[in-house]
């Protein structure tokens, strides 16, 4: 039976979907409360991670160890690296990549983090072509694609970093978790897709663009995901 894992990292980005959620147990972990229950009839647990990498990464292996899920789904917001995103638009992970990793000097490719063997952490494809096709029945008025999603420590508000990340890394969206994510699912062997609603461009404008649009873009995610989730089950 399919458990599925549901993370995000600030509280808009699974409020919506812990209130719709039928709650059975919540356990708290590394500062992290887990709440288990069922979603659309499907088994989940849903729980905000807190923002950045090692939060995200804490979060991804503790519901491998404590609950044993099946499936991972990444929701939350991010800045378009893309000019066909506009704010409020979707992407489905395509891949994960690392955009803060540096270890060239070694003869690794840049955001390659040694030993893995891999430097872009590949969505489970069956996940990410029903997240695109349900994003589109749940969500039409919205353009929706499948990318690239790179992740750093860093909120990106300078045109010059967004013109780094696409040039370098050819990133469709920036962000601060996903990769993380992506890394755990991998070594862990759990299929997973990033779910990402376009809050900012990732430029001189994303200072002003985020606190004004992060509400809306979150529950354009949530409501993907409440619709994904059934299909998983």
């Amino acid at each position: 039976m399919s458990k599925i894992g549901i993370i995000g990292a600030m509280d808009l980005e699974v409020n919506a979907l812990k209130e719709a959620m039928q709650l059975e147990t919540k356990i708290t972990r590394a500062n992290m409360d887990f709440y288990e229950g069922t979603l659309n009839g499907a088994n989940v647990v849903i729980v905000r991670c807190g923002i950045g990498k090692v939060n995200a990464a804490l979060c991804t292996q503790i519901l491998a160890d404590c609950f044993c899920v099946t499936h991972i789904i990444n929701t939350g917001v991010a800045g378009s690296l893309n000019a066909k995103l506009d704010i409020g638009d979707i992407v489905i992970s395509r891949d994960a990549i690392h955009h803060d990793v540096d270890v060239t000097i070694f003869g690794y490719a840049l955001g390659e983090v040694p030993q893995i063997g891999v430097r872009e952490f590949t969505a489970d494809k069956a996940m990410a072509e029903l997240a695109l096709e349900t994003c589109r029945r749940v969500n039409p008025d919205i353009h929706a694609m499948m990318g690239r999603v790179v992740s750093g420590d860093q909120f990106i508000s300078s045109s010059e970093v967004k013109d780094h990340l696409i040039r370098t890394f050819a990133g469709d969206c920036a962000e601060m978790e996903g990769a993380s994510i992506a890394h755990g699912a991998y070594l862990n062997h759990i299929p997973f897709v990033i779910i990402r609603a376009i809050s900012d461009k990732a430029d001189n404008s994303a200072e002003m663009d985020y606190p004004t649009f992060e509400a809306a873009a979150a529950d354009h995610s949530a409501a993907l995901v409440k619709e994904l989730v059934a299909h998983l089950a």
